[in-house]
């Protein structure tokens, strides 16, 4: 126990409304993974500098690991593990693997989350965005080349997948 008073916090994780007492230094990071055992997000730095815990606070990247449950007080998260049935993400993460972006897999679901962000709010991105985009991801087994692939041919079968769901040529 933290010592700190509880508050109250009510807000969506997942697409499913949180009414809690939390103590006010709680993290979202400890509250996913130690009481509801959603562990898609990792625990690792601790600081923000490495990118596995992340997650999309009303629809933006986010380290979970900063993130104090007060903080969250009418807001949307989405972890890693409610962006599975996301077709989007689907693509996604199939264009990553054709790539072999990753080995151990441990730091996936960072990037997978930072890369929907961006490519739902600009689908056309460049490398120089998706670069941006990725700066406060690391992965410590493989170089970034293999994901900046990836994740061009996710930003090309999404551009494909969107059109052909528009009825427009691609």
């Amino acid at each position: 126990m933290s010592g700190l008073d509880d508050i109250a916090v009510n807000f969506r994780l997942n697409g499913e409304p949180r009414s809690l007492m939390a103590p006010a230094d709680r993290r979202l990071i400890d509250f996913m993974r130690e009481d509801l055992s959603l562990v898609g997000a990792k625990k690792a730095c601790s600081v923000g500098r490495c990118g596995a815990c992340t997650v999309l606070l009303d629809g933006q990247p986010a380290n979970a690991c900063l993130l104090m449950l007060w903080q969250l007080e009418g807001r949307d998260v989405v972890s890693p593990e409610g962006l599975d049935e996301n077709a989007d993400v689907a693509i996604l993460r199939a264009a990553l693997a054709s790539e072999n972006a990753f080995q151990c897999g441990y730091c996936a679901p960072g990037f997978v989350t930072a890369l929907i962000a961006l490519l739902r709010e600009r689908p056309d991105a460049d490398d120089a965005a998706m670069r941006a985009a990725l700066e406060g991801n690391i992965c410590r087994c493989t170089g970034y080349h293999s994901i900046l692939r990836g994740a061009r041919a996710a930003a090309e079968a999404l551009r494909v997948a969107r059109a052909a769901t528009a009825g427009e040529p691609a």
